[in-house]
């Protein structure tokens, strides 16, 4: 990836963009919800035959413009829908591999999961492999997988109206009211209930796990290595903790605390944002002859807070599009942008744009900004459009259970808006989970309990996954886990400058070896 801070936004970030725009983070299920509700015995998973080989193949038609590696080839796993029922109904799980680049050098498997929740990865192992040294693609084969439900494994649906910003991130009202978020949320609820019916309650990272040994399986492997960012995190300790024997090495990117699963997540969302954003608020004041939004963090930090405020008041209509800017959407686009630094220019340039739009004084450069920013990405052929949304709501709200208190709710939000005004009150607000039928088993219990066999990579200040949330599931992984803070910004930790997290990733991957004790990267060449 290179940086550009050019008139335009460099095309791999659109997608980034188009990605976080058209999650929609919220919906639910009713119709069948007292029916399941009723259901309390935690499910006994039963033992399922095992998978034949994978036949591999073409890999499914992309979306246009897209591309992939040519060595890349795909095939499909049948897992049982309801692992209580494992001779029941089936589904199919997609597949992709990447060889390894030296036979005889070659360790095993690794596969990769590029979080989410829901992200779509058969394309990872291409991607990856970018980034790799000769050692380590010579030592694995790559995989790829889109996780049940998502992408071409079965793909769900909700049929969610609008499943970008628009539903995204439950922004409370202008002056804090959170009304509008409640229906909204309920009637979400609602419509995943009727379009995704019942059975989109067992599309849970639980089974997703069982589904990696499906897959283990069929690729005649007695152990896999993993490598999971973000949301992957979550599932591959959740893996490692229902088959400890079965993981091999084990590299945890941007991490979630298995102890906050869901609802909890969002405690420190506020509080990373406040530590992240002033990156962002450096590389525009640096700027601030061209783009006048400030000479000093503060100032930046001062009128972004004023244009959120005003936009959510009265959202400005975005020229060739059919979409009005509004504070939520605003804030969206800057925790999108704030994942990498490399978009942290590009982020700059977005402020910029939205401010003339706000004031009427939008430059023919700052709308080409816009539009290539909310630009819709181009349909993925055989997956439904708000295949993304709805998988992250099953998963977010399937997994654990939430509160239903609207009052506590409200009281919440309030308290988080006063807190933490460049996230609003948003985390703390209500989410469709509140109208979610109760899941059909507790979330899998993540203990220190198995081998030493993982390293975890988290950045200082990440705005998506916190440090708190990195050292939260250090302690409870404990002596199973190495721990490489880097102290460093965005969501990524891997190949961002760091020799040292480099090092350290590569030696484990090779070698097995994990550090003794926690390392403190700081050899970053631009934080």
């Amino acid at each position: 990836m290179q940086r550009s801070v050019g008139a335009g936004i460099p095309r791999k970030f659109t997608r980034v963009i188009a990605v976080a725009l058209t999650v929609a983070a919220v919906a639910g299920c009713e119709a069948t919800e007292e029916a399941l509700r009723s259901e309390d015995a935690p499910p006994a998973v039963a033992e399922a035959s095992a998978p034949p080989p994978i036949a591999w193949g073409a890999c499914p038609a992309l979306a246009e413009g897209a591309s992939r590696d040519a060595r890349l080839t795909c095939g499909t796993v049948k897992v049982p829908l309801d692992y209580r029922d494992p001779g029941g109904e089936q589904i199919e799980v997609a597949v992709s591999k990447l060889p390894a680049a030296k036979s005889s050098d070659r360790r095993g498997v690794l596969l990769l999961n590029p979080g989410g929740p829901a992200l779509a990865g058969l394309e990872t192992p291409g991607d990856v492999a970018k980034i790799l040294p000769p050692s380590v693609l010579a030592a694995y084969d790559l995989i790829g997988f889109d996780p049940r439900g998502v992408g071409h494994s079965t793909p769900q649906s909700c049929g969610l109206d609008d499943p970008s910003l628009a539903g995204l991130f439950p922004y409370p009202a202008a002056d804090g009211s959170i009304t509008a978020n409640v229906d909204r949320a309920r009637t979400a609820a609602e419509r995943c209930a009727k379009n995704g019916g019942e059975k989109l309650r067992y599309f849970t990272t639980a089974n997703t796990a069982r589904d990696l040994d499906r897959i283990r399986t069929a690729l005649g492997e007695e152990k896999i290595s993993y490598w999971g960012q973000s949301y992957g995190t979550y599932l591959g300790t959740v893996y490692s903790s229902l088959f400890p024997e079965r993981a091999d090495r084990v590299v945890l990117e941007g991490n979630v605390d298995p102890t906050k699963v869901w609802a909890n997540a969002k405690d420190n969302w506020g509080k990373a944002m406040s530590e992240r954003f002033p990156d962002a608020a450096k590389v525009a004041a640096a700027q601030h002859a061209t783009l006048g939004l400030g000479g000093t963090v503060d100032e930046v930090t001062k009128k972004y807070l004023a244009l959120a405020d005003r936009l959510d008041r009265t959202p400005a209509p975005v020229p060739g599009t059919q979409l009005a800017l509004a504070g939520s959407m605003l804030r969206t686009v800057t925790y999108s942008l704030l994942l990498d630094n490399k978009t942290l220019p590009v982020l700059a340039q977005f402020w910029k744009a939205a401010a003339g739009l706000a004031d009427g004084t939008l430059t023919e450069a700052d709308g080409k900004v816009l539009q290539q920013v909310f630009a819709a990405p181009p349909p993925t052929p055989g997956v439904p459009a708000d295949n993304q949304a709805t998988m992250f709501l099953a998963l977010t709200c399937g997994d654990a259970r939430w509160s239903g208190d609207v009052d506590d709710y409200s009281r919440r939000t309030a308290e988080d808006r006063e807190a933490w005004p460049l996230t609003a009150g948003m985390p703390a607000n209500i989410w469709a989970c509140a109208f979610w039928p109760k899941p059909i088993e507790e979330p899998v219990q993540v203990t220190d309990k198995g081998p030493r066999n993982t390293l975890i990579l988290q950045n200082r200040r990440d705005n998506a996954t916190p440090w708190e949330d990195g050292l939260g599931l250090h302690k409870v992984l404990g002596e199973r886990a190495a721990f490489v803070g880097a102290d460093h910004g965005g969501h990524y930790v891997y190949h961002q400058g760091s020799t040292c997290v480099d090092d350290a990733t590569v030696t484990f991957l090779t070698t097995g070896r994990l550090p003794d004790k926690k390392v403190d990267c700081t050899d970053f060449a631009s934080r």
